[in-house]
């Protein structure tokens, strides 16, 4: 019996499920075959998809982060704890100095300011520090042939096929993230065909290996999504008592006016400004933490990454750059997040109290954890569920030193 090419594939699909790697990369080099016919439809060459597709194996482990991503599972005082602490910020200032020159032809050029081009940049790859490990042709090809979502992945698939043709990109070293975002500031492969600029007159746009290609397509980006040169984003509000929380929302757009009679003002206490520019009230923590009121410069800055918690941290990243201080309102938990040098702090105490969990980095992984829930354990906290917060850090902060071992003298060679 002769099978359709849909019917194999869904066949082998079944096969997959069960578990087999042999079915898996039946499944794969099927699907290839398939693409390999669609990338000719889109311009791409059979010798360029051959040459970029040659020995590529599936990475399965990326079909686990499809519904993972910490924009929308990590609560948000714990993501703005890691992205927007005093070394992002030391950092940041630092590079708009460095790059004073280039940043200022590039809000010339896009009307964007350099903090908050700045702000996209530490917070997309860290300065250029993290641009991802896993290599993009074997995540997205693994993510065209597998799991939810597979036309749209296909999509930024071929088009990293097209930027590697053209001569963009160089296929060396081609790393990124597990969706496919990639780059200095993280672009996804079809928003770099359509937006990367070059920004250092090479004739290449190379979001890679080019700091200026990559800040001035990050301000093309932002221009392009209505970006309004020399406005803020927002600012932290204050609301009254007895505020109308369902008012809130970032799509509840009102005009400034309307907000100040419902008696809105600035943190400090000072107006808003007049006018009927709208804006929207946002609680990223609920009525109990800090009140924010965003306007439209918020919206081109979400279209960056959809998650208001990600839009957050650039805008608050972009606001200490330029010199501006810490949010007045508390967040409403009794366990803050942490920063990378509080990280650090914590895992050095573990590794004081015996705790093998390698180098103090300020990166929280298993073994962390793991040591976390045995010190909360022995110090009798609750939960005992491995969070790296300011409890735990307060804690073994607060017990007496840990006492190295006496040194003894060496035993006497035996007679």
């Amino acid at each position: 019996m002769k099978f359709s090419r849909t019917a194999r594939l869904a066949i082998l699909s079944l096969a997959a499920c069960a578990g087999s790697a042999q079915a898996d990369d039946l499944v794969f080099n099927d699907c290839l075959a398939g693409l390999r016919m669609q990338a000719m439809q889109a311009d791409i060459s059979s010798d360029s998809f051959d040459q970029y597709t040659a020995g590529l194996q599936p990475d399965l482990g990326v079909l686990e982060l499809l519904d993972a991503q910490p924009e929308f599972t990590t609560p948000i005082w714990d993501y703005l704890a890691a992205l927007v602490d005093e070394q992002r910020i030391a950092e940041g200032q630092a590079m708009l100095e460095t790059h004073a020159a280039t940043l200022a032809t590039v809000a010339q050029q896009y009307g964007v300011d350099a903090a908050t081009v700045v702000a996209v940049w530490g917070v997309e790859s860290d300065y250029g520090k993290t641009f991802g490990k896993r290599p993009l042709l074997v995540s997205l090809s693994t993510l065209s042939c597998f799991g939810r979502r597979q036309p749209f992945f296909r999509g930024e698939f071929f088009a990293t096929l097209a930027l590697l043709q053209s001569g963009d990109l160089q296929p060396q070293g081609l790393n990124g993230s597990w969706a496919g975002a990639f780059g200095h500031t993280q672009f996804m492969p079809t928003t770099y065909q359509r937006i990367a600029v070059d920004g250092d007159g090479d004739g290449r746009r190379d979001l890679v290996a080019s700091i200026p290609d990559a800040l001035a397509s990050t301000a093309n980006f932002l221009k392009q999504a209505g970006w309004r040169s020399g406005e803020p984003w927002g600012y932290e509000i204050r609301l009254l008592p007895d505020f109308d929380a369902s008012l809130a929302g970032r799509k509840s757009k009102r005009p400034l006016n309307e907000w100040s009679a419902r008696g809105v003002t600035r943190v400090d206490g000072s107006p808003l400004p007049a006018g009927d520019a709208r804006a929207a009230v946002l609680l990223p923590a609920g009525a109990q933490g800090p009140a924010l009121l965003v306007l439209r410069n918020f919206d081109a800055i979400y279209s960056y990454n959809a998650a208001e918690s990600y839009a957050l941290a650039i805008a608050h990243l972009s606001d200490r750059l330029r010199g501006g201080a810490a949010w007045v309102a508390p967040w409403p938990t009794d366990d803050p997040g942490l920063g990378r040098g509080e990280r650090r702090q914590l895992q050095a105490l573990l590794l004081a109290r015996g705790h093998a969990i390698g180098e103090a980095d300020g990166m929280i992984g298993t073994l962390t954890r793991r040591a976390i829930v045995t010190e909360q354990l022995r110090l009798g906290l609750q939960p005992q569920d491995g969070r790296a917060g300011r409890r735990i850090l307060e804690a073994l902060r607060n017990e007496a030193p840990v006492m190295p071992p006496p040194t003894l003298p060496p035993l006497p060679p035996p007679q």
